[in-house]
Order: C-alpha cells, then structure tokens, then sequence
C-alpha cells in the first residue's frame, strides 16, 4: 500500500512538471522558425539512441539483481555514456553498482554519483521531478537551445545535464539550470561539439 501510495503521488509530481513542460513547448510545435531554423532532434544516431535504451535497462536490470534495494538507482545512459544518480547503502554497494554497470556491452564509461545515504524521501523526489520539468521547459523558453540535445536528471536538488553541445550552448543550458528554484547544484556530463559540427547535425535530412 505504501508503494502504490507513492506512485500514485509521483504520477502526479511527473504529470505536473510533463504539462509544464507541453505548455512551454506549444510556440516550438507551433512555430518552427522560432528555433532560427534549426530543427530540434536528438543529435545521437538511431543506433545509438536504441544502444543507449537498451544500456540503461540492462544496467539496471543487473545492479537490481545483484544489490536489490541496497542501491536505490537512476540510469541514464547518452551517447553510451553512462550515469548512475541514487543513493546506496554502503561504499562497497556504490562501487558494485559502477562495476556492474561497466561490464555492460557497449557501455564506453561510467560517471558513479551515488551518494551513500539513505534513500531520497517522497517529497524531495517530487521536488526533484519537477525540477527536471521547470528545467527542460525553460530550455525551451530560451529558443537558442535544442532541448532534445539535452538530458536533464536531478536527484537531491542537483541537476545532472548531459548532451552533446557546443561550449555556446553547455554555458547557456548550466546558467539557465542554476537559476531554476530549488536547484542546489549543476553537473555538467556533456560532449563538447564544434560550432561547425552543429551545422552540420542541423541540417535537414533528405
């Protein structure tokens, strides 16, 4: 009962912060030439965006198995680089977690942000849900960001931002995350592209 509890009171901090971000989204669907012509698509091939999905249930899968509820895990896998935000139980838990999410296939690095602690509470992991969303809707605002260039993670106030972005854009996106309420702290987890490769990543497909 308490975990459907917990869910039912997570659903609705993720509808919240979805339809926040949908509402900030309407003049991009609306109006493409409000993005300066610049599509907004993720900058990661088909291949990898279905290898960086299938790494991040895997992962999951095996430090599951494993630790079960010794590790209280978030994957999140861009560009087969994967993070692991949660908490563990113990040091040797969190470096478990990081070896098994190494020994993944395709898995090319692993940034370990466990916090050894005990599991984030029902209210902070609403807050952290909504945060994300005021985040990636304010990406949005910004019009000179992609936002599916982005992946936004946040757990315990801290927002994690990963993506391959041109050092324009990785500044912009860490500025515009910094003063999002509630935000204790920003860790930058990006690829950095040339201005010259964006074009080219931006130019409409035939």
């Amino acid at each position: 009962m308490k975990h459907n509890l917990q869910s039912l009171v997570l659903s609705g901090a993720v509808l919240t912060a979805v339809l926040s971000s949908l509402s900030a989204c309407a003049p991009l669907i609306v109006g493409g030439a409000l993005m300066t012509g610049v599509v907004a698509t993720d900058r990661r091939t088909t291949g990898t965006q279905v290898e960086d999905e299938s790494i991040e249930i895997k992962v999951a899968s095996a430090v599951r198995q494993n630790l079960g509820e010794r590790v209280n895990l978030t994957v999140t896998s861009f560009n087969r680089k994967v993070l692991l935000t949660g908490e563990a139980r113990s040091a040797a838990d969190k470096e478990r977690a990081e070896k098994l999410a190494e020994s993944q296939e395709n898995t090319q690095s692993v940034i370990n942000e466990l916090a050894v602690m005990p599991d984030s509470t029902l209210t902070q992991s609403s807050k952290d849900l909504v945060i994300t969303g005021q985040t990636k809707a304010a990406f949005v605002d910004a019009k000179d960001l992609q936002v599916n260039a982005f992946k936004v993670v946040t757990r315990r106030g801290v927002v994690y931002l990963m993506g391959r972005v041109t050092a324009r854009e990785a500044k912009r996106a860490t500025d515009i995350a910094r003063s999002i309420g509630g935000v204790t702290k920003v860790v930058r987890v990006f690829e950095e592209i040339s201005e010259q490769e964006l074009q080219r990543l931006s130019r409409p497909t035939r």
